[in-house]
């Protein structure tokens, strides 16, 4: 190996070292939410996201009780998906879950919303799914619509509602590749 190849070769352990290393510090220091692997026992928090989050939705039929939900979440978001929870300041503020290529679930707590927990989880979303990744949203939830537009998700389909159990009008998003940043890079 010549002097140039070794020294671009610690040059670049170096810089990744470094990124490692203010990735950790701004984790610990609450400028950027930690995003893991949930296991079975989130699954309590993550009902709470998600029972708070789809409150905040005034549009929304309310179909199940909670101890419904909380069930469901329990058997089979977390049992039968590969979900993803963003921690900020040490709670659980946020999940993803992931089917195939599909994101089943993005939830963030109503206040933890603007703090980047769901531009983390669509990061993780990206780094485990680099190929097509789709999603439907509620066509009202404009908010969440915009978000995935600023991401990267184009518009594939209006439905009216049919396929989903609200019975309201849906978009169909996808995005077509995932883009990585250098901060995504060995985290």
């Amino acid at each position: 190996m010549s002097f140039g190849t070794y020294a671009r070769q610690v040059r670049n352990q170096d810089l990744a070292h470094g990124l490692r290393y203010v990735m950790a510090e701004l984790t610990a220091h609450e400028a950027l939410p930690l995003v893991r692997r949930a296991w079975h026992g989130d699954a309590e928090r993550i009902a709470d996201v998600f029972l708070a989050a789809r409150g905040q939705m005034t549009y929304l039929p309310r179909l199940h009780t909670d101890e419904e939900t909380r069930a469901w979440i329990a058997g089979v978001v977390v049992a039968r998906h590969e979900t993803w929870v963003a921690e900020r300041h040490g709670q659980v503020a946020g999940f993803a879950a992931l089917d195939d290529r599909w994101l089943e679930h993005l939830y963030v707590a109503p206040e933890a919303q603007g703090h980047g927990i769901g531009s983390a989880l669509l990061a993780q979303a990206g780094k485990v799914r680099p190929g097509p990744l789709d999603l439907h949203v509620f066509q009202q939830n404009t908010g969440a619509r915009r978000f995935y537009e600023r991401h990267g998700f184009d518009l594939v389909a209006l439905g009216d509602g049919g396929d989903n159990e609200e019975n309201l009008p849906d978009a169909h998003y996808r995005r077509r590749a995932a883009a990585v940043t250098p901060a995504d890079i060995d985290r």
